[in-house]
């Protein structure tokens, strides 16, 4: 198993996923989204698992001022997200192309 969350120090439910995975001791790698986005290939990768629309934080407050809501080509969304690592919903949680977003322990059990 091979773990990324890409969270957010302050997100709740991005604590939460490191804890679930500190408890069954399992190795996850942390990736602070603040600091690094997601790559192409990995958002790629994780779209293909969750769907572009599950990705999009829409309580955020960037995704009004960006006009995200009125954008219609997924491309431009994409390319949008790549630049603006604020917009994503958190934790972002990959185990190679299985991904999920938001706390999902439930998936996790398949997982392990």
């Amino acid at each position: 198993m091979n773990i990324q969350i890409y969270g957010v120090k302050k997100c709740f439910d991005t604590k939460k996923a490191e804890r679930y995975f500190k408890e069954r001791k399992i190795k996850y790698q942390f990736i602070d989204l603040n600091m690094v986005g997601l790559g192409k290939r990995e958002l790629e990768t994780v779209r293909n698992a969750v769907g572009l629309s599950n990705l999009i934080n829409k309580e955020c407050k960037d995704y009004e001022r960006l006009n995200l809501h009125r954008i219609i080509n997924n491309s431009v969304k994409e390319e949008i997200l790549l630049n603006n690592p604020k917009l994503y919903k958190t934790p972002i949680v990959r185990n190679g192309k299985l991904a999920t977003v938001g706390y999902e322990p439930k998936v996790w059990e398949d997982w392990e």
